[in-house]
């Protein structure tokens, strides 16, 4: 088994896939997005899908299962109003509406964990339909 580290709130791990995906990302920008879910069976946050760099948003946006609650990293690359280019990194909380209590309730008391696992990101968003993850609100928010 993979090295991982512990959330202390509900017992998950976190393996040392999703950091290294997370540093290869933030560092060397082979990934523009990472989507993780939880393994109830070996009680471990994995890496569920990594989009390469030519991906964007809108394959982010469709890796998220409709009824399942996951979470995602995404690498927001923009230029401001001074004409620099930046790049925010984004980490999404998906819990959309028709997934299951239960799911809810886990993905909400494990977040913060993962969240201090990966060191580095900007901007933290909870989504349950696209439209409150949309383009335009990381845009806004990335200003």
């Amino acid at each position: 088994m993979a090295m991982a580290f512990k959330m202390a709130t509900t017992g998950m791990w976190v393996t040392d896939e999703c950091k290294t995906s997370f540093m290869e990302m933030k560092w060397k920008k082979v990934h523009r997005f990472i989507v993780f879910k939880i393994d109830k069976a070996s009680r471990l946050v994995t890496v569920d899908k990594v989009g390469g760099p030519g991906e964007g948003y809108d394959e982010l946006a469709a890796s998220l299962p409709p009824d399942d609650c996951r979470y995602a990293v995404f690498d927001f690359d923009f230029v401001t109003t001074d004409n620099c280019k930046k790049s925010k990194i984004f980490f999404i909380a998906w819990s959309p509406s028709a997934s299951r209590i239960r799911e809810k309730m886990l993905y909400a008391t494990s977040k913060e964990g993962l969240r201090r696992a990966l060191e580095g990101i900007h901007y933290d968003m909870q989504a349950t339909d696209p439209t409150e993850m949309g383009m335009d609100v990381i845009k806004d928010r990335a200003k």
